[in-house]
This record gives structure tokens, C-alpha cells and sequence, in this order.
């Protein structure tokens, strides 16, 4: 299991192209459909016209909400007062830039619209040549006025009013800030929708590094109980090699060593944090057991009942080592008959339950109520395993002898 490097890439923290891209569109879309469905409300005609300008205004408000997202990417990993100042300074001249190109846009077609707006109303509005807009009402022979340069019109009378040039230059600013105004908001809205996305990001990445730590935390404690059973077993192990040696019985000794060679080999060859085959589990614990045959001859009687059908059922990787060398050390070594060891499995409500179980004494390590080491190290592992989803219960069996039951959740072969 490989653990996530220690400090992953600032990059791994940024939101992904897509979703900046998505929430661009998204925003500019949805203003395009309500301007659209206002303008349609309104009842002005000219639709075709005005959608295409709008259109075209609309990609334009993407391409510059596109070129400021790198200068917001830099801000990624700064705090929120500086993230929130930056927002507020750089959307103002991109609002400004936004009002300028809706108007440069629509500017063909102004002429056009006021005079619709105008006929609308009841007015007749149009320009002449000085660029001073002319509006009278559609009932004509009315006297005209100059805003600003000729007297007001007698009561009762219906005037002409002329908008000088000046005035409606000064109108046309009003309606850039206007526009500059309710752009600024959007782009505002949308520098809080992308650090909102941000933050969410970096939030994603710190669970994914909790996670990965976690399971690197877990991995080195299985890793840790795991190679506790090795050298517990060898250091039993090389005393009875010891004491063949002592005794002068050669070939039981040669013979003790062959096997805890395949045995080692077997039981070193896997990933420690990983789960083994249940039939390979057995066959490691039958060679154990031949390694402890050549100790015992007359007084270890060995049963296996494995069925078939639970071969390839996964469990942690010499699970069963602990439970099979207790009953050895506390049931067959300090008797003097026979003592049968049976180690079974069987499918339960879903789960596997692994049985080992003697005739011996009805003694073994932690037989006081509580675990020795070989039964806490089964304990502890099935625990980083399984959480609460597996146990291990022993204690004297029914009708005599010694009982080590675990169960844990049933897995198939990968």
C-alpha cells in the first residue's frame, strides 16, 4: 500500500479548468437568458437584432471573466481579507471594459431603439444634424422648446423639447456607469463563486491527505504486528532445533530445518499489510505444524476441516499463527499423551469463522482473562483490519480443551 507523498503539489489544490470554465458559462448564460426574456417583455421587436448583439456581448463578458481567473489563481493560497480586496479592485476596470463593449455594440441600433421607445410613449424622437436629439409629441404644430436656451412654453401648450449634444454625452456616461455598475456586480458574485470553489478544493485535497495518512498510519501497524509473529516463532523454533541437536537426533534436526525454510519463504514472500487466500493460510500453518511434528511425534495429532468451497476466501496473512502456536506451547508440549489439535472454518450470517481447538489441558496464555501475546497480537490485528467487524474470543471449550474462535467478515478472491 503506498502512502500519498508528504507534501503534495500546490497545483493538486487548484479547481480543475473545467469547472472555472463551467461556472463562466453558466453565469453569462443565465444573464444572456434573462436580459433576453426581459427584452422579449418588454415588446420592443427588433428581436433578431438585439439577440445577436447581446450575444456577441455576452462571449465578450466570458472572455474577459476568462482573463481574470489567472490573476485570481494567484491568489489561491492567500487569506480571505486579501482575496476579498483583490476581487473588489480587479473587478472594477473589468466592469468598466464590459460597459464599454455592451455600448460600442448596441451604438449601431440607439437611434433606432429610442425612437421605438419614443413612438411607444408618443413621441416622435430624432436627431439633427449638431446631434441634438429632437422629441414632440405625435400630435404636431407644437412650439419648440431648447432645453437649457429657450423659455418654457405657454400654459396649455404642447411643446418640441431639443436634448442638447452636452446632455445626452453626459446621458450616455450615466448609462456606462450604469452598465459598469451591474457588471461589477456580476463579476463580484463570480470572484466569490471561484474562492468558494477553491476553498471547497482544498478542503477535498486535506481529507484526501487525512485519508492517505490514515491508511498509511494503519498500514505501518499491521505492518508492525505482522513481523511481531515472525520472530516470536523463530525464537521457539530454533530452542527445539536446539534441543535435536542437543539429543544428537540429526535427522530430525535436517529435516526441521527444510521446513523452516519452505515456511519461511512462504510467509515472507507476501505484503505484510495484505490479505492471503484462506487455503494458503492453512498450508503455511501445515508446515508449521510438520516443523513441530519432529518435536512431538507420538503426541501432536493434526485435523484440518477447510472446506473447499472457503479456499479462496481472503484473511490477514498468518492470522492463524498465534492461535496454532499457543495451543502447541500450552496443550501438546506439556503433556504427556496425545493431544489432538483440530483447526476448522466455516461460513456463518456472512461471516467466516475460523476455529482452533485442542483436547489439551484447557490452559493457554491469557487464560487468567486476559490476552497473552500471541492472542493480543491477533486481537490488535484484526482490529486495524476490521474495525469492530471482526473478534477473537478464547477460552476453555466445551467437553474439555482449549477454543480460539475468530470471526471476521467473508471475503471473496479478488
Amino acid at each position: 500500500m503506498d502512502a500519498a507523498p508528504a507534501h503534495a503539489p500546490e497545483t493538486a489544490e487548484r479547481v480543475p479548468a473545467r469547472i472555472v470554465l463551467a461556472s463562466i458559462a453558466a453565469l453569462w448564460i443565465c444573464y444572456f437568458g434573462l436580459a433576453t426574456l426581459r427584452g422579449w417583455l418588454v415588446g420592443l421587436g427588433m428581436f433578431d437584432e438585439l439577440l445577436w448583439r447581446r450575444a456577441v456581448v455576452i462571449l465578450a463578458s466570458m472572455a474577459v471573466t476568462v482573463a481574470l481567473w489567472p490573476l485570481f489563481r494567484l491568489l489561491d493560497r492567500r487569506r480571505l481579507w486579501i482575496k476579498s480586496l483583490a476581487v473588489i479592485v480587479i473587478a472594477l476596470p473589468a466592469s468598466l471594459l464590459l460597459a464599454a463593449i455592451n455600448q460600442r455594440v448596441f451604438a449601431p441600433i440607439e437611434n433606432t431603439v429610442t425612437t421605438k421607445i419614443g413612438e411607444r410613449e408618443g413621441l416622435r424622437i430624432r436627431s439633427d444634424e449638431a446631434g441634438n436629439l429632437m422629441v414632440d409629441p405625435l400630435e404636431r404644430d407644437a412650439e419648440r422648446v431648447a432645453i437649457g436656451t429657450q423659455p418654457l412654453p405657454q400654459e396649455g401648450k404642447r411643446a418640441a423639447i431639443t436634448i442638447a449634444a452636452e446632455i445626452r454625452e453626459d446621458n450616455r456616461l450615466r448609462q456606462l456607469a450604469d452598465l459598469a455598475f451591474g457588471r461589477y456586480f456580476l463579476l463580484l458574485a463570480w470572484g466569490a463563486l471561484y474562492f468558494a470553489l477553491v476553498a471547497a478544493e482544498q478542503a477535498r485535497m486535506a481529507e484526501r491527505r487525512e485519508g492517505a495518512y490514515r491508511r498509511a498510519a494503519k498500514a505501518a501497524e499491521l505492518r508492525s504486528l505482522r513481523y511481531q509473529v515472525n520472530p516470536h516463532f523463530l525464537f521457539n523454533t530454533l530452542n527445539s532445533l536446539s534441543a535435536l541437536v542437543i539429543t544428537g537426533k540429526t535427522a530430525e534436526a535436517e529435516k526441521m530445518i527444510q521446513t523452516l525454510s519452505g515456511f519461511y519463504r512462504r510467509s515472507l514472500a507476501g505484503d505484510p499489510t495484505g490479505d492471503v487466500a484462506l487455503e494458503q493460510e492453512v498450508a503455511l500453518q501445515r508446515l508449521y505444524l510438520e516443523i513441530e511434528a519432529v518435536r512431538f511425534p507420538e503426541r501432536l495429532v493434526v485435523h484440518f476441516d477447510i472446506p473447499e468451497a472457503l479456499g479462496e476466501a481472503r484473511v490477514p496473512g498468518m492470522i492463524l499463527q498465534p492461535l496454532v502456536e499457543n495451543a502447541v506451547k500450552y496443550a501438546v508440549a506439556p503433556t504427556a499423551r496425545a493431544v489432538t489439535l483440530r483447526i476448522s472454518a466455516r461460513e456463518e450470517n456472512g461471516m467466516l469463522v475460523l476455529e482452533v481447538r485442542d483436547d489439551g489441558p484447557g490452559k493457554a496464555a491469557g487464560a487468567d482473562g486476559g490476552f497473552g501475546i500471541g492472542l493480543a497480537n491477533v486481537h490488535d490485528r484484526l482490529a486495524a483490519r476490521y474495525g469492530d467487524g471482526a473478534s477473537l474470543t478464547a477460552g476453555p471449550a466445551q467437553g474439555g480443551g482449549w477454543l480460539a474462535l475468530i470471526r471476521m467478515p467473508l471475503v471473496a478472491h479478488d
